[in-house]
C-alpha cells in the first residue's frame, strides 16, 4: 500500500498509476480535534470544501457560475446527508455525529477516519484490515457498502466473511508469485485446492514417466 501511495519505492520493477486516479486510504492517525464527526467527514471531500470556501469570497460572476455548476456536478448539496448515512452505518447516531472527535476513544475515532475515506469515494480505495475497529453491526454494514462500492477497492484482510461477501477477486501471493482467482475467499480456497491436487497428479505422472525412461536407459545402455 505504501508503494501504491508513493511513500516508498519497490526494490525492483515499477508501479504505474492511471493519470488523475484518486487514491484513498484510512488515515494512520485518528482525528481528534474539536471538529464534530460530521465536519471531519465532510472535510474529506477536498474539492467540495475548497469550492464552498471560494464561493463565500468569489466576486467574479463567471467564476461564481463555474463554482455553482461544479457543486451541482459533484452533488455537493446532498453531501451532509451522505456523510451522516455513512457515520450512522458505522455506529454513530445523530447526537454522536454532532459531538467533537476529541470526546471519543481511539477506536471510535478510527471509525471516523474510515467514514471519511468512504465519503471521499476515491477511484482506488485501499483498506487494511478495515473491520478491526468495528462491532458486528458495523462490520455487516461495511460488507454491504463495499459490495456496492462504485469504484475499485483493494483490501488486505483476515476476515473471511468480509472476503466472501464484498470481494470478487483474490490475489494470492505464494513463493514470490501472484495468482489472481475469481470469486470470494471460499471459492479461492476451493480452486486453489483443486489446482494443488492437479499439480500433484501431474508431478506423480512425470515421476512415473521418468522412472520408466530410466529403466529403459538402464536396460539398453
Amino acid at each position: 500500500f505504501r508503494m501504491i501511495r508513493g511513500e516508498t519505492s519497490p526494490e525492483g520493477g515499477s508501479i504505474t498509476i492511471g493519470k488523475g486516479l484518486k487514491i484513498g486510504s484510512v488515515a494512520q492517525e485518528a482525528p481528534g480535534g474539536p471538529e464534530t464527526l460530521l465536519e471531519v467527514v465532510l472535510a474529506a471531500d477536498v474539492e467540495r470544501t475548497a469550492l464552498l470556501d471560494e464561493a463565500e469570497h468569489a466576486t467574479d460572476p463567471n467564476r461564481i457560475a463555474e463554482i455553482q455548476t461544479r457543486l451541482v456536478d459533484i452533488d455537493a448539496h446532498s453531501a451532509p446527508a451522505r456523510a451522516a448515512m455513512i457515520l450512522h452505518g458505522l455506529g454513530f447516531d445523530a447526537a454522536a455525529q454532532a459531538r467533537p472527535c476529541s470526546s471519543f476513544s481511539g477506536g471510535w475515532r478510527m471509525r471516523v477516519a474510515l467514514a471519511a475515506v468512504l465519503f471521499a469515494e476515491p477511484g482506488l480505495l485501499l483498506l487494511d484490515e478495515p473491520t478491526n475497529y468495528l462491532d458486528l453491526e458495523g462490520t455487516l454494514w461495511l460488507m454491504d457498502y463495499l459490495a456496492r462500492y462504485p469504484h475499485t477497492v483493494l483490501v488486505i484482510s483476515h476476515d473471511r466473511d468480509l472476503l466472501n461477501t464484498s470481494v470478487d477477486q483474490i490475489l494470492h501471493l505464494d513463493q514470490a508469485k501472484l495468482v489472481l482467482y475469481r470469486g470470494g475467499y471460499d471459492q479461492f480456497e476451493k480452486l486453489r485446492t483443486e489446482k494443488q491436487m492437479l499439480l500433484q497428479k501431474m508431478a506423480k505422472k512425470q515421476d512415473e514417466e521418468r522412472k520408466h525412461l530410466q529403466a529403459f536407459v538402464d536396460r539398453f545402455k
